[in-house]
């Protein structure tokens, strides 16, 4: 802990020895996986807590069948995407609870005769064909959720059937003394920046709607003051300069026409300019003198 700020806590329930190694492979020299008895984890974290105050904040989630993923913050997301992944076929074991269903398709098993008492015990109408066991429709055979019987396992174990597989479950993040879920690893950049500006938005709509200023709104207030400035000063004949350049445009508009330069088609006749619309002060308030009122 003194040499991984960040840990990922996930549950293993079901997990093998092999889907772990494979996980500790992948993740070698980026992250260190670590498996222990709760009572010790916790009994060693509290006995830190002077030096590190910080670490009681992920002593409530050590609990269950867990495992501590320990990283660096620039290897978070490759660490959180090599455990996501990692998922392997898992056979049906007597006792646990199924986490998919199990359909077993009619048409032949490959199995012997011999095996059509076992199958009948099962409620399974069979036919022997061609030497063979060939199960007469299909057969539901676990129910997603239920608790897998022992003839059930056999029949799984004699067909080669892997039906079930099972990964890492995230917990929580623990980072720098914060605790997240691992879907915040998920937001990108943008997005936060999106809802940043939204969230920046909707206060500077409201501190202008109730006429209360704020860091928000004030660039908001101190443009609209501006415009109305300008628009008096056009009315009023008042000077200054951004008001003169203003009324300048106004005045002669076929000043600020971009020049035409494409040529006409041989034979044809060149296209006459765009007629410019004539700015208020308002529009030219906003584009001329360089201030938007959607200006970062």
């Amino acid at each position: 802990m003194q040499n991984f700020p960040c840990i990922f806590t996930i549950g293993s329930d079901n997990i093998s020895t092999i889907q772990v190694q494979e996980v500790r492979r992948s993740l070698r020299g980026k992250a260190e996986v670590l498996f222990g008895k709760n009572t010790v984890i916790r009994k060693l974290i509290r006995e830190h807590l002077d030096e590190n105050p910080q670490w009681a904040a992920l002593l409530p989630h050590i609990r269950g069948n867990i495992s501590l993923v320990f990283t660096k913050s620039q290897f978070l997301l490759e660490t959180k995407d090599v455990i996501a992944k990692s998922q392997v076929p898992a056979a049906a074991k007597p006792g646990m609870y199924a986490n998919a269903d199990v359909f077993l398709p009619k048409g032949p098993t490959g199995l012997e005769p011999t095996k059509t008492a076992f199958l009948q015990a099962l409620n399974i109408a069979t036919k022997i064909n061609k030497g063979q066991v060939e199960i007469l429709n299909d057969v539901h055979l676990i129910v997603n959720g239920e608790k897998v019987g022992v003839s059930q396992s056999q029949l799984c174990t004699m067909l080669g059937i892997k039906p079930f597989s099972y990964k890492f479950n995230f917990g929580v993040v623990y980072d720098n003394g914060k605790i997240y879920y691992v879907d915040a690893l998920n937001v990108t950049v943008p997005e936060i920046m999106a809802k940043f500006h939204a969230g920046v938005s909707t206060l500077a709509a409201l501190s202008l709607a109730i006429g209360v200023p704020t860091i928000a709104s004030f660039p908001h207030s101190i443009l609209n003051g501006f415009k109305n400035l300008l628009a008096v000063a056009i009315e009023t004949s008042y000077s200054f300069p951004e008001a003169d350049a203003v009324r300048n445009r106004v005045a002669n508009p076929d000043a600020y026409v971009a020049p035409v330069t494409t040529s006409a088609p041989t034979g044809g006749k060149a296209a006459p300019p765009p007629k410019e619309k004539t700015p208020t002060p308002e529009e030219s308030s906003g584009g001329e003198m360089g201030f938007s009122f959607f200006d970062s």
